[in-house]
Order: C-alpha cells, then structure tokens, then sequence
C-alpha cells in the first residue's frame, strides 16, 4: 500500500476541558520506519489517565493526539518487520507515552511490539481496553502472587472500575476471596458479576471496620489499590493482616503522602509499586503473553460502557470524567 501522508485526528494544544481544547482534523504520519508498523485503527480506549493528561500535564510538543490504547489492522510494515505481519487484527500499548501521537487518530505507526496480535475470538472494542486496563490487572495480580492468592482474603479499591473489574476476575480465577470498594449499587452488581464475595460502599461504610468483619478480625491479606493517598491510612489502621502486602499502581494524591511508619514495621508489612507504562521488559512480555492466552481462551469478561465517534472526542471524555461503568471507546 501507499501510507497517507496525513491521517485524520483529534488533538489538543493546550490544557483545558475537552470541549475547550479538543480539535479535529487531519494531522501529518511517517511511513513505518525500521522496526515499525503502520496501523489502520478500529477503535480508541479513553482512560482516566487520558483526561489528567488533557488537564493537566504539560505539553511538550505542539500538539498531542490522546489515548494509548487501541486496536485494529496492520496496512504497512518497515524494514526488518515481516510482511506476514500485513492484515495482522492488533492491540495497541503506550500509544500516546512519552510521545505525541496515540490512538484519537484513524491510523498510527508504532514500534512493531507495541502491535500486539489480538486473539481472533476478541473485537476491537475490548481490544482497545487491553493497553492500561488489561496490563495493570495483570501485572497488579502478578505481584500479588497469582496462584498464591488462592484461599486469601484481598480487598480491590475500585472494584468496578475498568481495571477493577478485570482484577476481581483475575483474583476470582486464582481462588482468592475479593471484596472490592465501590461508589453505588449499580457498581456493587457490576463488581459482584465478575466474583466480588463482598462489596464496600466506601463514601458511606467505615471500611477498616468492614475489612476486618471480612477476615475473622485480621485485616486483609492483600489489598490491590489505585488510590495510595486514602488506602495507606486503611493499611495503618488495621485494614490488612499481619505481613500482608499492598500492590499499588496509582493514587488521587501525587504529591506527599504520610506515612506511620510503626505499624508498617510491626506488621512487616509490604508495599509495592509499579507504573503500567514503564514495566521492565521480561514484565511487559510475561504481562503480554498472559493477557493473550486470558483472551484467547475466553476467561476474561469485558465490559464496554459507551462507544462514542471520533468527532465526540469531547462527550467521551466527559463520560469518563463522570465515572461511566465499563470502559469508553471511541469508533474509528
């Protein structure tokens, strides 16, 4: 084929709300170089991550075309790159990281990994939720213990959410016993569907005290968490078991947060980190490979809240700014 020399695209160039900033048009595309492919994008996963991005991070380009997530077909290969790969169905990773252009675009090019071959039995749309939903599930599960979970008692902090949901169900696989924090009852039906035991309404309901009714007095003995900033006081206060462990991957608080140092020491409690969009690359395979045989064998529940066009960039946005159930994704 003859790669366009332009692609059509919505991006923004300054900070603001969605409505504000977001522009559509055609933007310019390289040619898949050395060890690059160009895809003809199907679909463009929106995440919680995206609209921080838009708010509030700096740019340091002149433009940014949102989302790193995505799926669709490869068109056209570079060098060093199989041509068997051509008419390849793919889901996209890192899209947007560290780089301008991701996947609010109808084709990008891509280092040939990021293009990974999405099982057959699998659409566009939960592809395009695999990139930070899928991978974080995965990679948080992992650390946890995975078959070691079986038989443990493990709170999941936004159990609905899109990476919530996959992480219940990873957990539920492996035997573990999930109780999950949720926002409403619609929510605690959603987290529920995919194996939560239990559900805690945390706006409303003490949660330390219902952890603890959970586990016989004990605490958890694993807590998989996107917000630090309020489970860290949850940890300290009684929340997870003696050497329990938290496997953290994000927090509503980026800058200080207070620790007391005592009960994390007589305890013995571990805490760990990680970051979706840096994962070593022996982690970024395993995480790969294992998020495809989940999908290839049909283990994986997805669940697409609403799918909006490319010229309601703003509206999908603004969904996931109100806290839609299910993932966002935006038809190419």
């Amino acid at each position: 084929m003859t790669t366009p020399l332009t692609t059509r695209a919505a991006w923004y160039e300054k900070n603001g709300e969605a409505r504000d900033v977001m522009v559509l048009g055609s933007l310019p595309l390289k040619a898949p170089g050395a060890g690059e492919v160009y895809v003809r994008l199907a679909t463009s996963g929106v995440n919680p991550s995206d609209v921080k991005s838009r708010r509030a991070r700096p740019l340091s380009d002149p433009w940014v075309v949102p989302h790193s997530d995505g799926a669709g077909v490869i068109e056209a290969v570079g060098e060093g790159v199989s041509k068997q790969r051509v008419g390849e169905r793919v889901w996209i990773w890192n899209a947007q990281w560290q780089r301008p252009h991701g996947t609010a675009s109808e084709a990008i090019v891509v280092p040939e990994a990021q293009a990974v071959k999405l099982p057959d039995n699998t659409d566009f749309a939960a592809g395009a939720c695999m990139g930070i939903p899928g991978l974080t599930a995965v990679q948080a599960v992992h650390l946890a213990g995975d078959e070691n979970l079986r038989g443990k008692k493990v709170l999941v902090t936004g159990a609905s959410s899109a990476v919530g949901h996959y992480i219940t169900q990873l957990v539920t696989q492996y035997g573990g016993h999930v109780i999950g924090t949720v926002g409403s009852e619609e929510k605690a039906v959603h987290a529920k569907a995919a194996g939560a035991v239990e559900t805690i309404f945390y706006k409303t309901e003490p949660v330390v005290e219902r952890l603890k009714a959970f586990s016989q007095g004990r605490g958890v003995d694993v807590i998989i968490d996107m917000d630090f900033a309020t489970a860290s006081q949850w940890v300290t206060t009684g929340g997870l078991a003696p050497h329990g462990q938290l496997v953290g991957y994000g927090s509503n608080v980026v800058g200080d947060i207070p620790l007391n140092f005592r009960p994390l020491l007589f305890n013995s409690i571990e805490l760990k980190f990680f970051l979706v969009y840096d994962l070593l690359p022996a982690d970024r395979t395993w995480c790969v490979n294992r998020l495809n045989a989940l999908m290839a064998s049909g283990q994986l529940q997805h669940t697409i809240g609403a799918r909006f066009t490319l010229d309601q960039i703003a509206k999908a946005h603004e969904a996931v700014e109100a806290g839609q159930l299910g993932n966002v994704v935006i038809d190419l």
